[in-house]
């Protein structure tokens, strides 16, 4: 048997930042890469020149989270801030290719509104997009975007709350809640919290939604990794009511526990029908989100010490970044090592596949004149099958991987 090819090195090294990378996130036309360090900073860098397009510093704190929502920004940060900004159209002509090499002076985007938060959890905001405006937008301007954000508590971290944007209200407060035991109570590992404080969450909409541009109050599900190593999928049943208060209407669909340590990262797959988690043990969990009952699989890889975790949007292909810098690949049906990328020195924080199915109608106005002249079906092919990822070295490196048709396709 032949031996395999050398781990390739990456295509492109963005050295935009002067803390460690803490975030990253692809906009869903791959023309964007969103990156956020721990000093608080972000960097909007464009796919097809490398450049910035824009810098600034929205957080005093290390950056939790961000991405694109409509025509706006979100950014969480480490001090208790979930901002969001008016996005910034029109590139700079210098960002552009055969601009000047100089350093342009970028726009900075503009605060649209904010939000106080619990960031005690290190736990990043979950966004769900899509849902009648008319309920929650009294303004009567139905164009506007409107999203749910779930986020741990405000008070209590081993709870989550789930809130409406534009609106900024509360619709869901603390989901999780296990009896009504005060906070300050004596005896306070009992009956609340007793899975330790969230570290990660997920809202998303049950698998038989088929239309996405509304989501039904009764269709919610919230995943959540815990501080003790538990995953838990619970479910908002009330139809009659689309708010609750101390998690009232959240059935637990079921609880998992494969770790013995601190779920450090986990992720979803784009159809939502599974989820795959790492922690500082040698385990990769994987997660049926379509069961009712438990149903994980625990794939045990060499190598302890996980950080971070990504999964392809044909949900074939996940990525595990490790303390020691490297990225390793593998088949999600098998778990069979598909190669090991080698470049930080550091952990490897964050990690991002770009997206395979580009939507032609979410790229920027200012992209639209230049978007088919700069770029060839074989570059927007190859810029489809970049991974990026952001380590503690202040870097974030952009592998360009291979189908790995054959070897995903195999059990």
């Amino acid at each position: 048997m032949s031996r395999p090819p050398p781990p390739p090195a990456p295509t492109h090294l963005l050295r935009s930042h002067s803390g460690s990378i803490s975030a990253l996130w692809i906009s869903p036309d791959n023309e964007r890469i969103y990156s956020g360090d721990g000093l608080g900073k972000v960097v909007v860098t464009s796919t097809r020149s490398l450049r910035p397009l824009t810098v600034w510093s929205p957080h005093s704190d290390s950056i939790l989270g961000l991405e694109e929502f409509g025509n706006y920004i979100i950014t969480h940060g480490r001090d208790n801030k979930l901002h969001v900004w008016n996005r910034i159209e029109e590139s700079p002509a210098s960002t552009r290719l055969g601009g000047s090499a100089a350093v342009p002076s970028l726009p900075t985007p503009t605060l649209a509104y904010s939000m106080d938060v619990n960031a005690l959890n290190y736990c990043r905001f979950s966004l769900l997009q899509g849902f009648p405006s008319s309920k929650l937008d009294s303004t009567g301007e139905s164009s506007s975007p409107t999203a749910f954000v779930a986020l741990p508590n405000l008070v209590d971290s081993s709870t989550a709350d789930v809130w409406s944007i534009p609106s900024c209200d509360r619709l869901h407060a603390a989901i999780g809640q296990e009896t009504n035991v005060p906070i300050f109570a004596t005896k306070p590992d009992v009956g609340r919290g007793s899975h330790g404080i969230i570290m990660y969450l997920h809202l998303f909409a049950s698998s038989d939604e088929s239309d996405t541009s509304t989501v039904r109050p009764d269709s919610l599900r919230l995943l959540c990794g815990y501080e003790s190593g538990s995953v838990i999928l619970r479910q908002y049943t009330r139809t009659d009511r689309p708010t609750s208060i101390e998690g009232q209407g959240w059935e637990v669909i079921w609880t998992a526990k494969s770790h013995v340590e601190t779920i450090m990262s986990m992720a979803v797959s784009r159809d939502r029908t599974f989820a795959l988690s790492v922690s500082a043990d040698h385990l990769v969990v994987k997660y049926d989100l379509t069961c009712s009952e438990p149903n994980e699989t625990v794939h045990r890889i060499k190598n302890p010490g996980n950080s971070s975790i990504a999964i392809r949007d044909d949900g074939k292909v996940c990525a595990v970044g490790g303390w020691d810098g490297s990225i390793r690949l593998y088949s999600t049906k098998s778990f069979k090592p598909l190669g090991t990328l080698k470049y930080h020195k550091a952990n490897c924080q964050c990690l991002a596949f770009a997206h395979a199915a580009v939507n032609e109608g979410t790229t920027g106005e200012g992209d639209d004149d230049e978007s088919d002249d700069e770029l060839t079906a074989s570059d927007k092919a190859a810029r489809s099958q970049w991974l990026l990822a952001g380590s503690k070295d202040n870097r974030v490196s952009i592998w360009t991987l291979i189908s790995f048709e054959s070897a995903s396709s195999h059990s």
